[in-house]
């Protein structure tokens, strides 16, 4: 008689490198080690880091905490490497500044405030970074004061716990990720807008 057929085992890899994420991170906890854990993948990252260490060529372009790595991204290899982000240029504003914000008008004529975080620049010319999930997409136009800006839909993509759609803004294409349960459609005109904290000025 044959041998029967080996049994076929079906391995979820995405789901069980989610699962060793929070074995990890709880066997630091109850060990109470330090581990140095060196990683391509930003979700492992930032799920199983006290503080992130973020290397280019060799050389560190930023460390922090993850919250600050992905929130305050220093420069545009981190702002490109750690999540989604649309980076904006213009030329600074500074007599429309106030309260540790930044203003910067874009070529289109839109004014964009942020954060400075304290960040020196030098020149006329200075770039934001706002994160893709930052943004908020609305058909009525909200009520804040500022980053509130007219768009339109050019393209929908559908994937699975978030939509992220393409918008014309300004004489360019932004990316904007959203979990809304209202569905826009390509070709609406819609309203962007972020708070200013999600605009984060950058070194170049």
């Amino acid at each position: 008689m044959g041998q029967p057929p080996p049994e076929v085992v079906h391995v979820d890899y995405p789901q069980l490198r989610a699962e060793m994420r929070i074995e990890l991170k709880e066997l630091q906890r109850r060990l109470d080690f330090t581990s140095v854990y060196v990683t391509h993948d930003l979700e492992e990252a930032l799920a199983i880091s006290d503080r992130i260490v973020v290397m280019r060529d060799g050389v560190i372009a930023q460390v922090g905490t993850p919250a600050e790595i992905y929130d305050r991204p220093r420069n545009t290899f981190v702002a490109d490497f750690v999540g989604s982000a649309n980076l904006i240029r213009g030329r600074r504003r500074p007599e429309l500044e106030g309260d540790g914000q930044v203003v910067l008008e874009t070529p289109g004529g839109a004014l964009v405030h942020g954060t400075a975080l304290d960040r020196h620049v030098s020149g006329d010319e200075v770039l934001m970074a706002v994160r893709t999930a930052h943004l908020r997409l609305e058909r009525a136009r909200p009520a804040a004061s500022v980053n509130v800006w007219p768009g339109r839909i050019r393209q929908r993509v559908f994937q699975g716990d978030f939509t992220q759609y393409h918008v014309d803004w300004d004489g360019r294409r932004l990316i904007v990720r959203s979990a809304a349960s209202e569905v826009m459609a390509e070709g609406d005109e819609v309203f962007v807008s972020a708070e200013p904290r999600h605009f984060v000025l950058l070194e170049e």
